[in-house]
């Protein structure tokens, strides 16, 4: 049959990027407690294209995959599809993203009731003249306003929020997603629960007022930790806070990727 993607093209322009997006996979990630975890998954896969060929042959991409999926997913396994994508397409450089909902069991502090909490997660792989991984985390945390407190005068209240913290660690060596996480929820005024009865939202609460921060705070404090943990060797630290009482919203960003 006609191979109309290995057709010659006269245009001489090279394609930086060509794959598939949104691919739909169950895929197995790597847990501390139990092992692994199932989760469903979105892949990206790219690979570069030169200006001779007329275009890619999608169907590899989705074959690379499947051949995957059935492995305990990590950077070992991303580097092994990175590989296998540039020899399949005859590409210089090949790209996997990794798009996936983490799930992690959680205590709550004086009932000790459990419940899950969902963290959105990335693995991001490339492989041009060398190999890279990295692992992005997004992880709920609540903050309580230093001003407030400091104007509104002790036992008087001050606002607090919701924020999302963002780390996007590069990985020289195998990194845990919890450890991560526990770098994040404590650098803020307290974690966030999915569960809480009375007795934890006081506990809560009265921590949360023990330890105000502001966005700048947060970043700060969680830099310093990961510039102590093995395995990483570089990263990128945000923090949005969704602002309680203004119409916008605050941002603070560290990157030493």
């Amino acid at each position: 049959m006609a191979d109309v993607q290995g057709y010659g093209d006269l245009r001489r322009v090279g394609i930086d990027k060509v794959g598939v997006r949104g691919v739909s996979l169950p895929l197995k990630i790597k847990d501390k407690v139990s092992g692994f975890q199932y989760v469903s998954a979105s892949v990206d896969c790219f690979v570069d294209l030169p200006h001779e060929f007329r275009g890619a042959h999608m169907s590899r991409f989705i074959e690379v995959l499947n051949e995957c999926r059935g492995k305990v997913f990590g950077g070992d396994v991303v580097r092994r599809m990175l590989v296998e994508l540039r020899k399949r397409l005859c590409a210089d450089s090949s790209h996997v993203r990794v798009v996936f909902p983490y799930f992690v069991e959680k205590t709550a502090p004086v009932s000790g009731k459990k419940s899950v909490m969902k963290y959105d997660c990335t693995f991001f792989g490339d492989y041009c003249e060398s190999f890279s991984f990295m692992i992005e985390i997004k992880v709920p945390v609540a903050t309580l306003c230093p001003c407030s407190k400091e104007i509104c005068g002790n036992g008087n209240g001050a606002h607090n929020q919701r924020g999302v913290v963002t780390v996007r660690v590069r990985c020289g060596a195998f990194v845990w997603i919890e450890d991560i996480i526990k770098i994040v929820e404590g650098s803020c005024s307290t974690e966030v629960f999915s569960l809480l009865k009375r007795e934890d939202e006081k506990a809560v609460c009265e921590t949360m007022y023990r330890q105000p921060m502001f966005v700048e705070d947060v970043v700060r404090e969680v830099v310093l930790k990961l510039r102590k943990v093995k395995g990483v060797s570089g990263f990128k630290v945000e923090c949005e806070n969704f602002e309680s009482i203004h119409a916008h919203n605050a941002y603070a960003m560290v990157d030493e990727l």
